[in-house]
């Protein structure tokens, strides 16, 4: 009998990544946004004022990454930063009209890519694959922290 941990599902997992990132890289060039550049805006339209350290950290991204990825969509006019009023060192950032003004589009797009990658798949069924897939994450980043470590367990 096979164990859970025999099973390879990192290829998949990682194609999969790669077909999405490929979809939706050809669906969203009209806006010149990457990926990266979308989800640092999506996230800033619902959470403006962040600092760009904690817009790093929300996104998995190391800060250095994101002050690229910011620097970028400031010189395409869709990100802005302002002083923080409580830190005269640190910048707050905002979305701008320009960004507010493709928001709705590029939801469109992101929800139109999950339905055609979702096809024939029951809402049962994906609930369930999200479940496991959380489960995994929280297991994999317990490794950072103080979970069980080098195949060892609680039990």
């Amino acid at each position: 009998m096979t164990k859970a941990e025999d099973i390879s599902f990192g290829y998949l997992l990682n194609d999969v990544t790669l077909l999405f990132r490929k979809h939706f890289d050809r669906r969203a060039v009209k806006f010149g946004l990457t990926r990266a550049q979308w989800r640092a805006t999506k996230m800033l339209y619902y959470r403006e004022g962040l600092r760009q350290t904690v817009l790093a950290e929300l996104l998995e991204m190391e800060p250095i990454a994101v002050g690229r990825v910011i620097d970028r969509l400031q010189a395409a006019g869709f990100v802005e930063r302002r002083p923080d009023p409580k830190d005269r060192r640190a910048w707050r950032l905002y979305v701008t009209d320009q960004a507010r003004a493709v928001i709705a589009d590029m939801e469109e797009i992101a929800r139109g890519l999950r339905k055609d990658a979702t096809r024939g798949i029951a809402v049962d069924e994906l609930q369930q694959a999200l479940e496991v897939l959380t489960r995994m994450k929280d297991n994999l980043q317990a490794l950072d922290g103080n979970g069980p470590s080098d195949g060892e367990s609680d039990s």
